[in-house]
């Protein structure tokens, strides 16, 4: 099949190269698809796309006009995608339902101990010859309570990694795990969530029931001086109100791979250009924050089977008509 794959980068050719072994026609795009861009799928009878592509109702129109019958995410969330509209042009979509979780999940871990032991700052100060200790005091992890919203394969393995801290550990999931109960985890509201978590960890997809899921209300609970993990989707929490969070105190420290308005900013170099977002600029101000660019899958192992799943999904339906993890049979983890 012939395949427009967008919001590429070099580590992307690479690992999808080696998976295709030059079985389809892979024609490769740094720009995201949207609008402005989807008439450069040129001929293409699939689209392999990332998470800030956008695939709304207008930008799936077009791709059905261009005879477009497969959209390929390189992802598990599905979010971008418009899928009444996919399903109404005839169009399949299909996702890598998993990868690594445990690079995802050990990617929560180290935001944590890198904002308990303010390892950022003190790296800082290191490299200016400042060996002071002021204001770099932590905490042990032992003993101390973790949140963990969505119990999927990643907060599963975060389960199992903070277990082995000797912490306690809450969690909050419409579909218990069992896995997680045997790993030490207790199920609980999400009220008492809140209330009694020392860090609360995202591990949840975005739908209409998480969105902004942490908003003024959720913090109104937390315990003050709380640790905030979010490396699920952005908008899983309400930006403006984590400041408030923040500024107020009762969120102690903020750890952030993903971010609402990511888009515009994520996977690009904007060292040399003033970044026009102010909520997330006034976000970068805060000493207690730590935020890196939706990162958190990037490991060999994670981008091997991202690339072997895509493309296990495009000849399955080259093949069958069927994608081998088509999104609306596949259960979300």
């Amino acid at each position: 099949m012939r395949v427009a794959v967008f919001s590429t980068k070099s580590y992307d050719k690479t690992y999808i190269d080696a998976a295709n072994a030059g079985h389809h026609q892979l024609v490769y795009l740094e720009s995201r698809l949207d609008e402005t861009t989807v008439s450069t799928v040129a001929g293409a009878e699939a689209v392999s796309v990332f998470v800030n592509d956008v695939l709304d109702a207008r930008v799936i129109a077009l791709l059905s006009e261009r005879q477009v019958k497969l959209i390929a995410l390189r992802c598990a969330g599905f979010n971008n995608v418009d899928l009444e509209a996919a399903r109404l042009h005839g169009i399949t979509v299909a996702r890598v339902p998993e990868y690594s979780p445990h690079s995802v999940a050990e990617h929560a871990v180290a935001l944590m101990l890198s904002l308990n032991r303010k390892i950022h700052r003190a790296s800082a100060r290191v490299r200016e010859g400042n060996f002071s200790l002021e204001g770099l005091m932590g905490f042990d992890l032992y003993g101390k309570t973790i949140g963990l919203i969505g119990t999927g394969k990643i907060g599963l393995c975060v389960t199992k990694i903070m277990a082995g801290f000797g912490c306690r550990i809450l969690a909050f999931d419409p579909v218990p795990n069992q896995q997680c109960i045997e790993a030490g985890a207790r199920y609980v509201s999400l009220q008492e969530l809140l209330r009694n978590s020392d860090i609360i960890s995202l591990h949840c997809p975005l739908t209409p029931q998480t969105h902004h899921l942490i908003d003024e209300h959720a913090i109104a609970v937390m315990k003050a001086g709380v640790m905030l993990i979010n490396i699920s989707r952005g908008a899983v929490i309400d930006t403006r109100a984590i400041i408030q969070g923040l500024k107020s105190g009762v969120i102690g420290s903020l750890g952030l791979d993903v971010y609402e308005e990511e888009e515009n900013l994520f996977f690009r170099d904007l060292s040399s250009t003033v970044i026009h977002d102010d909520v997330f600029a006034r976000l970068l101000t805060f000493p207690n924050v730590i935020i890196t660019g939706h990162q958190a899958f990037f490991t060999h192992e994670a981008l091997t089977e991202i690339a072997n799943t895509t493309i296990a999904n495009i000849s399955a339906y080259e093949q069958t008509g069927n994608a081998s993890y088509p999104v609306s049979s596949d259960r979300i983890v």
